[in-house]
């Protein structure tokens, strides 16, 4: 992959952090409407929504062995599979998309889940007084954009083939949906929703 290939030859020699080619499956999930949300509340209930919100991500994913690599805004990105390896991962993944479909319905907040799953860099990226882990490949993205597409389907979770491929038992959970241009890509990507 390009991308993570860029990752390591970027790594000034003398910084090198660590960091590896990982196979793992990520979640991204976004909420939809945060800017309404914002301009209709306090800030301090706006900070209570979310706090709930990622209450539930936390929980969902940590009860599936996956970590919350990252809080973007109103966005969280987990990860199945680094720093720890995990055979599981993808359907790891998947599974708690389906727990998060069903457990965030309750909220008065919209969102939006991708799972997508393949080989990544996972590692410190930064310099070596200010670093962070992450992980940066085509699957983050992937899960990214699929995060969007889902946000107008009636589950609001949307997943790849490759993260399907990877999904054991759990893919029985799901069904083909049709294929989708994903934002920055020319190809069409086959994605699946749960049953």
């Amino acid at each position: 992959d390009a991308v993570v290939r860029l990752a390591f030859e970027s790594l000034d020699a003398e910084e090198a952090l660590t960091g590896e080619v990982r196979e793992v499956a990520i979640l991204f999930i976004d909420v939809t409407g945060s800017t309404e949300l914002a301009m209709n509340h306090s800030p301090s209930e706006v900070a209570e929504v979310l706090n709930e919100f990622f209450r539930i991500v936390v929980a969902a994913v940590d009860e599936h062995h996956g970590l919350i690599n990252k809080f973007q805004g109103d966005a969280a990105l987990a990860v199945f599979g680094a720093p720890i390896a995990a055979e599981r991962a993808a359907a790891d993944a998947l599974a708690t998309a389906r727990r998060l479909g069903t457990t965030l319905a309750r909220l008065t907040l919209d969102f939006g889940v991708g799972v997508s799953a393949g080989p990544v860099f996972a590692g410190n990226i930064g310099a070596q007084n200010r670093y962070e882990y992450t992980v940066i490949g085509d699957p983050v993205n992937e899960a990214a954009r699929l995060a969007d597409v889902a946000k107008s389907l009636p589950g609001r979770i949307a997943a790849s083939g490759a993260a399907l491929e990877r999904a054991d038992d759990e893919s029985g959970h799901w069904a083909g949906h049709g294929s989708v241009i994903l934002r920055g890509r020319s190809e069409p990507t086959y994605i699946y929703v749960p049953r």
